[in-house]
């Protein structure tokens, strides 16, 4: 059964729901038990590879001639995950021996290397996989093999708006999880959604990598020169990406990002949501102060209500040497949090993406690279 878990902050109980691996293994398990014993099943229990079982109701279950197909309601409980509600499909049909899982429509293909799936093949993670073998191989009978298709309608539409195509995951979503169940609001499976983009870029020959927060980001990169495969998208949480970029080696890395994010990491935090802390106004100002800025401009700084608006701001009074003062302080502190494994620049990029700070090593790793920085 599902159970509720508590969001942290109030007494609201939010609901579990499960992975799209989950999903998958019990279409698969109605399937089987409907093109084997012939039964029907309104709904199937399935084991859960972190410990315990879950219940979930079957949409649809067809038996055809010679196969079966059944559907199950991906059911994400309160987590914002945009395959809530999608009808993951199983057909099983017969085979002389073992079992075999592949894709079908709506499910993604591997291109890139540095995924847990070999390239070329469907991206079925390895619980997955496990699961649905495991769940239909109860069903078989003795001496029997079975080929299990899994295909998830409006799949591809879907995976526009998740990080496959980054991955190098094509024509639809992934099937997923480790634990079989989706924990609400979980930051920490956001992040490490985050990782697997450093692997797949280490995979195909990337040693320098580009960090960026988010999209524009990512266009930006572009327009510089530097090849997409190695920029990798890291959302808020720019200190995680980096530890995760130490622990592989990489040599060096560029923090490629606007000025309302990466002011923050000059004031060392890396962390760079809103709720967690904002001091981007403080620390403008004390840059500018450092560099001439007297009690009025302070002041003017302090009482912006965007960063952005800083730069039109320090360019009248000719303090654009600001943005390269906290590019470096950025680039020190990012060391530091490194403990000085890997080289680390920054290049920061006003709302219009003009470039207006860069940092020291951002310039030196460009130059090694190729790369077009200002």
């Amino acid at each position: 059964m599902i159970k509720d878990s508590t969001n942290s902050g109030t007494n609201k109980k939010l609901r579990t729901g499960y992975t799209t691996g989950t999903c998958a293994a019990a279409a698969a398990k109605a399937a089987a038990l409907a093109l084997f014993r012939g039964e029907k099943p309104p709904a199937v229990s399935v084991d859960l590879p972190g410990g315990g079982s879950a219940r979930l109701p079957v949409r649809s279950l067809i038996l055809n001639d010679g196969f079966a197909r059944a559907a199950v309601i991906k059911d994400g409980g309160d987590d914002p995950d945009v395959t809530h509600g999608l009808e993951i499909w199983a057909a099983v049909y017969p085979a002389s021996r073992g079992i075999t899982v592949t894709g079908g429509t709506g499910v993604g293909r591997v291109t890139k290397p540095g995924l847990q799936v070999p390239v070329g093949e469907y991206a079925i993670n390895p619980a997955p996989r496990r699961m649905i073998t495991a769940e239909v191989q109860k069903v078989l009978p003795a001496g029997k093999g079975a080929k299990v298709v899994i295909s998830v309608p409006g799949g591809a539409e879907v995976a526009k708006r998740t990080m496959n195509q980054r991955l190098g995951i094509v024509g639809g979503i992934s099937i997923l999880g480790t634990g079989g169940i989706v924990r609400p609001m979980s930051e920490d499976a956001y992040r490490r959604s985050l990782v697997p983009q450093i692997d797949v870029a280490l995979a195909q020959g990337y040693r320098h990598l580009v960090l960026t927060p988010g999209r524009m980001g990512v266009k930006r990169a572009g327009e510089m020169g530097i090849p997409a495969e190695c920029v990798v998208e890291t959302s808020n949480f720019i200190g995680t990406m980096l530890e995760e970029c130490a622990k592989r080696k990489v040599p060096g890395v560029i923090i490629l990002g606007h000025l309302g994010k990466l002011v923050k990491l000059a004031g060392g935090i890396f962390h760079t949501h809103s709720k967690m802390a904002d001091a981007r106004r403080e620390i403008l100002a004390a840059h500018a102060a450092l560099h001439g800025a007297d009690y009025k401009l302070v002041r003017q700084i302090m009482e912006l209500n965007t960063v952005d608006q800083s730069v039109e701001l320090l360019r009248k009074n000719g303090l654009m040497k600001v943005f390269s003062s906290i590019a470096g302080a950025a680039e020190e502190r990012c060391t530091l949090f490194c403990y000085h494994s890997m080289e680390v620049g920054t290049v920061i990029y006003s709302m219009a993406g003009e470039v207006v700070g860069c940092s020291r090593t951002a310039r030196k790793i460009g130059g090694v690279m190729g790369w077009q920085i200002p």
